[in-house]
């Protein structure tokens, strides 16, 4: 039919704003999405690493004294850690 335009496979679609490498999130530092922060309270931390297993951004790491902390470039301020924490040592602090 004319005027019809031919359908293209997935495999011959160009991608436009695509992730094509996984694990490149370390490249962007999208912490600056954030409206609230993670803040710990050493003193009622128990080093579960919950916080950690749970992050979705992986914006969590161990510090060297065994306590976690977030690394703000990358947390989004989701709240997943402060939630899933047994003891509530992490409170969500506006920006």
């Amino acid at each position: 039919m004319k005027g019809t335009k031919e359908l293209l496979t997935w495999k011959e679609i160009i991608p436009g704003n695509v992730i094509l490498n996984p694990g490149n999130a370390r490249e962007y530092r999208t912490g600056d999405w954030r409206s609230q922060r993670p803040v710990w309270d050493f003193e009622r931390c128990i080093m579960c690493g919950m916080c950690y297993a749970f992050c979705p951004d992986a914006a969590i790491f161990e510090r060297e004294d065994g306590y976690y902390e977030a690394d703000y470039y990358y947390c989004k301020g989701c709240g997943i850690c402060a939630e899933e924490c047994p003891k509530k040592a992490i409170s969500m602090v506006e920006e």
